[in-house]
């Protein structure tokens, strides 16, 4: 590896690009480009792209607005997945166009489970008694 890329610098590169797959992939569901029905009645989040070493393959996490409809969703992403991975080939450059994955984002169902979880009686009591 030359002495300008080390591993930080290329997990920094990973890190920027992917946000702005991220951000170019929000832009296009949010504008409706997408001439999908299902992808036209729903509020999609893209919460996080992460890319890989060789940035030629993206996985972007998505949650439609209150997990309605997630399977719909997913499935007309992934239908749409080369007209996406066009235009956004087109609004990141990059010396290849990525080829996109979508998945489903469970990091808002863990994290209501886990603030169910502290909510409980036993484990409120539990995290009183370390305070006092």
């Amino acid at each position: 590896m030359p002495a300008h890329r080390t591993p930080e610098t290329r997990s920094v590169r990973l890190l920027r690009v992917g946000e702005q797959v991220r951000h170019a992939l929000s832009d296009i569901l949010m504008r409706g480009d997408v001439h999908d029905e299902t992808l036209a009645g729903a509020m999609v989040t893209v919460t996080e792209v992460r890319m890989s070493p060789d940035l030629r393959h993206a996985t972007a996490f998505v949650k439609p607005l209150l997990g309605a409809d997630e399977d719909k969703v997913l499935k007309a992403l992934r239908t749409n997945t080369a007209y996406l991975q066009g235009e956004v080939a087109r609004r990141v450059n990059a010396k290849y166009a990525a080829k996109l994955k979508f998945l489903a984002d469970g990091s808002f169902d863990e994290g209501s489970h886990i603030d169910a979880v502290l909510r409980r009686p036993h484990v409120a009591q539990d995290l009183g008694e370390g305070d006092g």
